[in-house]
């Protein structure tokens, strides 16, 4: 992850909710299925995993809300203000995902795979960064 300071941070856009990953994240990647692109209004969301147990809701548990799509992960927002935050597992609540754009400062990590490209949006093309692509969720 490189030379990041710990722990994390992060928060909504109004500031109603902190949070604060204590650990150095697993991972990273890009999810362009049509539940993100509706969620977030792009082409794409870029999300980071956690360790199991280092990620940490410091203020504002009472706004989160959260959807749950059939067979996918929680999606959990500030009620406030809709900021997307984090996803969590609906098998292990541990297993999160925080937004990339939720954290106050640069995470360290970059994304290092494209997700769901076969549902891509045709109005931005996929980067031609090198990533490797799936059509579907990344093999475990």
């Amino acid at each position: 992850m490189g030379d990041v300071g710990l722990p994390l941070t992060g928060g909504c856009g109004c500031g109603a909710v902190r949070f604060e990953v204590t650990a150095p994240l697993l991972s990273a990647s890009y999810c362009h299925c049509t539940r993100c692109q509706r969620r977030s209004g792009t082409a794409a969301s870029a999300s980071a995993r956690t360790d199991p147990g280092s990620f940490h809701v410091l203020a504002g548990e009472d706004e989160l809300r959260a959807w749950a799509p059939e067979g996918g992960y929680e999606k959990v927002f500030c009620g406030r203000c809709g900021s997307a935050l984090f996803s969590r597992s609906p098998e292990d609540p541990l297993v999160i995902g925080v937004r990339f754009g939720a954290f106050d400062r640069d995470p360290g990590i970059r994304p290092q795979w494209h997700q769901y490209v076969a549902s891509s949006a045709p109005w931005e093309p996929l980067p031609e960064d090198g990533l490797p692509r799936y059509p579907g969720a990344r093999p475990a």
